[in-house]
């Protein structure tokens, strides 16, 4: 069938910036959050910011981020999300390791799809919109080549430091369907908007620079080496051992055999090679000039932040201009371009090493805990290198005609970000064996847009606003990826091609073994068109009520359901204006309300193909390869779904009332919101189809509603002569429930999880743990058989896990539902100190009503199982010579017992992940008063600041917060570091 699209005439993609940020509730002057009609085209040209300098809090209103931009670029973050991280009711910021410009996650609302792996943690992301632009994220498909949920392919930098955080005006985080509605599909997981500084347009040129310097801490852990090793060991041999030995075919490590070896048994001092303290800097300038006509901004930057082990670091550079010019009073022209550069020294960890490479060595002996055995390690690693970058350019063209009380907007945008990352291993790392790898990949969104607004004048007491857009966007992604094996020595540290085409072996590997060479690429591409048309209607600036109409068609989706239609409502009530008109005490009082649907993108582009036959070959610890022999073959990696006919759009029901109040005194400020959020029709891969070569098929229908209540709250505690404290606190509080599931079935088991209807997706799925038997005469009998785990009879020494259906038998259908790791209430507390030019700011960090898995501590005591057991997670780092957790809590099992005693999945290792940080301290003076005369009406500022502090929490672990995508905690993650910096902006 041939798919018919609408007759575009020309008009293209996404929204005027204006248009796009949020439904006009009220009024027709912009005050606070209060947005109204169209003002002059002038005026689109803001002035400069300097919010960092403002003491007062009297322009305060209600809104998603409480604290300014200027006072978040105070902290030396390099990311979007470490900067966020707490400011936004409803907002949750996952930060799992503290290597700094890796990836952190955001989730708006809740997560409204079950997280399997890392590629079902892109479906939960938000869009982020910077200056109007939807900025394109990386894609999950590269994982399909992975043998390894672990790091994805490529530089795998945190893109979301493209953003200079000096640079923001404002930061949003628009959640209800009033303000995301018009962004359509690409919103359904909510929207982060960031705005930037506009150019001055005083006639004056303005120089701005913000710089600073400091440094990451290193921890202070404690070190063990084998004495300390084998002692813990010792104990289980003495209750489960009569001469050291389980059974024939136990040996005790050879490692731990020798007493007298000093590379195990001597001083554990390697933490000093390993841990380092960390230099973080940064500057960032700007100058802008320019009148109401014509004005520019120009701005360079350079951030690094250091690591706390292994000298890792994260470095930065970018540049932003931005022109905009009113040539005549109804034309309005607007430009920016940012183009960033991310570098990356990676850590160095064997496991990561190992699951990139698909090889796994010998582990029968791991990293020695003494420093000149570590050092001679680390002076073989240095022999290879690792060339990890990425680039970034967005930019956008616009132009604005205006006449009278119609406007015509068009825009043409584009996000592009390119990642390379170069690799070598030397034999001498594993086994006699070298490594080389190439990767080069790229993302990239391309819009065009055009939205007509005319701007009603019904009568004097209401006004109604139409707008009409179209958005026409162009995504595509791509990798090109290489690996070898076994070069010829450790000199020739690339892949070598055969230049001479006159050559039989032309563009053949001369380096490398041709059968040890795999190639790898891939492309994906989406493309989507979407109109939609909007009512705004207005009276007395007391009553606001919009509708939006919008129509998408995606090429992801299938033929028979290109197209979905979405409607969205939005009401608004001015009290204020109703009835406290004359009331001094009210600053702004009002009540809203919204209701909407979005669809839902499907991110695979072969969704849209229907069914299709899985090709792939591969070998034992490899998931697939491109080819044999070094002939090239055509795999296509879908095994983890077959798609059927009849696939429809899965997408969001949203309704959200709200209410908010500020008071003209102390500054207070209240805004509630409620919500109910149902993501319906969603694909879920259920177990089917295994003699076509599938694990599972993608099936329609389930369904996953978060509901929660979202507060924020602040104002002037005490304001007395010239101190004074202010206060806020942001909290959400979210709850899921699956409510279905594909083909009306109750429950389901996908890859070790269960889903149920009616119980939370991040639920863990354990077994409950009631205890140990002391010997066989305790086990549970029933017609002369015992109680039995899949069949193998317990015995003393084995764990009680409660016998939940009552068989006598120990199996899946007795593992519970507990728990959650997605935090069921989070937010912050934070407190601002003045006193004439001084000011002191504190922010408190909490995450309550969360359960994590300690793994690291299951992994610790079942170590018999995975003594030189080939698994990547049995890979020992050389912080596994460091003592952690508390291990008098756990009871000491037959750790040589085929019930697998200390498995991850029981309540023995369910903790309670609940924490509360001091995450930021800043003392800061204000020098513009006593330098005024000098800086011509500018602004001087100096700064020191300490994050993340301290942590309260009653985990066992190292840091609740560094707990996985999935909620368990690993131990191999570095740990996130207090750091010390001071700095100044400066602002003349």
């Amino acid at each position: 069938m041939k798919e018919k699209f609408p007759y575009t005439c020309n008009i293209g993609v996404l929204v005027v910036s204006i248009l796009l940020s949020q439904i006009q509730l009220f009024g027709h002057n912009r005050t606070g959050n209060h947005v109204g009609a169209f003002v002059t085209v002038q005026d689109t040209v803001p002035q400069l910011l300097d919010s960092v300098f403002e003491l007062n809090f009297k322009n305060i209103r209600p809104s998603s981020v409480h604290k300014s931009a200027a006072d978040i670029a105070l902290y030396g973050y390099a990311t979007i999300p470490q900067s966020l991280k707490g400011e936004a009711a409803g907002l949750y910021v996952t930060e799992h390791s503290g290597e700094p410009g890796t990836p952190n996650y955001m989730f708006v609302r809740g997560i409204s799809t079950p997280i399997f792996s890392h590629k079902d943690v892109y479906l939960n992301q938000p869009l982020v919109v910077l200056d109007g632009i939807p900025l394109i994220s990386p894609h999950p498909f590269s994982y399909a080549i992975q043998a390894y949920d672990i790091d994805r392919i490529g530089p795998e930098n945190n893109l979301l430091s493209n953003i200079e955080i000096d640079n923001i005006a404002s930061i949003e985080v628009l959640k209800d369907p009033a303000t995301i509605a018009v962004y359509g599909p690409m919103a359904a997981n909510g929207v982060i908007k960031i705005t930037s500084k506009k150019s001055a347009k005083n006639d004056k040129k303005r120089i701005g620079v913000n710089s600073f310097i400091g440094m990451s801490q290193r921890p202070h852990v404690n070190t063990i080496n084998g004495s300390f090793e084998n002692r813990f060991r010792q104990q289980f041999y003495d209750l489960y051992t009569t001469n050291g030995r389980y059974d024939e075919d136990e040996s005790y490590p050879i490692y731990l055999s020798d007493s007298l070896n000093s590379r195990y048994y001597g001083p554990s001092n390697w933490s000093d090679s390993y841990y380092n303290n960390g230099m973080n800097y940064g500057i960032n300038a700007a100058i802008s000039g320019g009148g109401s006509r014509s004005n520019f901004q120009f701005s360079l930057g350079h951030l690094q932040n250091a690591g706390i082990a292994e000298d890792t670091k994260f470095r930065k550079y970018g540049a932003r201009f931005q022109l905009d010019l009113q040539p005549l009073k109804w034309l309005f022209f607007h430009t920016s371009i940012n183009g960033t550069r991310l570098a990356r020294d990676r850590n160095k960890n064997l496991r990561n090493r190992y699951a990139m490479m698909s090889y796994i060595p010998d582990l029968s002996a791991p990293l020695a805990p003494n420093r000149e055995a570590y050092d001679a390690y680390r002076n073989e690693y240095n022999k290879s290198f690792d060339d990890n970058y990425s680039n970034i350019l967005e930019g956008n063209m616009m132009v604005n005609i205006q006449f009278s009380s119609f406007k015509l907007q068009s825009r043409l945008m584009v996000d592009y970000n390119e990642g390379f990352r170069d690799l070598f291993y030397p034999s001498t790392l594993m086994e006699n064996n070298n490594f080389a790898s190439n990767y080069y990949g790229y993302n990239q969104r391309l819009i065009f847009d055009n939205v007509a607004s005319f701007d009603w004048r019904l009568n004097k007491h209401s006004n109604l606003q139409l707008d009409a857009a179209n958005i026409l966007q162009w995504d595509q992604h791509k990798y090109n990826y290489a690996y070898a094996y076994k070069g010829v020595n450790d000199f020739i540290k690339i892949n070598l091609l055969e230049s001479d085409p006159n050559n039989g072996n032309y563009l053949n590997p001369t380096a490398f073994p041709r059968q040890l060479v795999f190639k790898f690429l891939d492309r994906t591409r989406h493309n989507l068109v979407s109109f939609y048309g909007r009512g705004t209607y207005n009276l007395l600036d007391k009553y606001t009520a919009s509708v939006l109409l919008r129509y998408d068609g995606s090429s992801n989706a299938q033929p028979t359901s290109r197209w979905l239609f979405t409607p969205s409502v939005a009401l608004g009530w001015n009290i204020k204006n109703e009835f406290l008109q004359d009331n001094p005490l009210y600053e702004s009082f009002k009540i809203r309300a919204s209701a909407g649907r979005l669809g839902i993108l499907n991110i695979y582009d072969h969704i849209a193909q229907g069914p299709n036959y899985t090709a792939q070959i591969g070998y034992t610890g490899n998931v697939i390869v491109p080819g044999y022999n070094g002939m090239a073959a055509l795999v296509r990696p879908y095994a983890d779904g077959w798609i059927g006919y009849d696939m429809p759009w899965a997408y969001t029901d949203q309704v959200n009332v709200g209410l908010d109040f500020q008071l003209s005194k102390r500054n207070i400020y209240f805004s509630l919101d409620a919500y109910v959020k149902h993501n319906k029709n969603q694909a879920l891969t259920m177990p089917a189809y295994a003699e076509y070569g599938y694990e599972y098929t993608l099936e329609p229908g389930m369904d996953v509603r978060n509901t929660g209540v979202e507060l924020a709250l602040g104002g002037d505690f005490i304001s007395a002569g010239q101190f004074r404290w202010n206060s806020g606190i942001n909290v959400g509080f979210n709850n899921n429930r699956l409510t279905a599931l594909p083909g009306g079935r109750e429950e389901v088991i996908v890859q070790n999880r269960m889903l149920k209807v009616g119980e939370r997706i991040d639920a863990f799925w354990i077994l409950e743990n009631e205890g140990i038997y002391q010997s066989d005469a305790d086990i549970p009998e029933v017609d002369g058989i015992k109680m039995n785990y899949n069949g193998t009879a317990f015995k003393a020494g084995d764990p009680i896990w409660r016998d939940q259906n009552g068989d006598n038998r120990i199996t899946a259908q007795d593992r519970v539902l507990r728990g959650n790791y997605i935090p069921k209430v989070a937010g912050s507390w934070q407190h601002n100190f003045f006193y004439r030019n001084f000011d002191l700011k504190l922010n408190f960090y909490f995450n309550l009503g969360r359960e994590i898995i300690n793994q690291e501590m299951s992994r610790r005591f079942d170590f018999i199982n995975n003594e030189n057991s080939g698994n990547i997670n049995a890979v020992k780092e050389i912080t596994y010579w460091e003592k952690r957790g508390d291990y008098a809590k756990y009871p000491l099992y037959n750790p040589w017992s085929t019930v697998n005693a200390y498995q991850a999945n029981q309540d023995l290792f369910l903790e309670n992940g609940s924490f509360l940080k001091l995450r930021q301290v800043s003392l800061g003076y204000d020098f513009s008063n006593i330098l005024a005369s000098s800086l011509d009406g500018g602004k001087l500022y100096a700064y020191v600041t300490a994050n993340n502090l301290f942590t309260v929490s009653n985990y066992s672990g190292r840091d609740p917060e560094i707990a996985n995508y999935l909620g368990y905690d690993e131990g191999y993650n570095m740990l996130i570091p207090r750091t010390f910096l001071m700095g100044f902006k400066l602002n003349f």
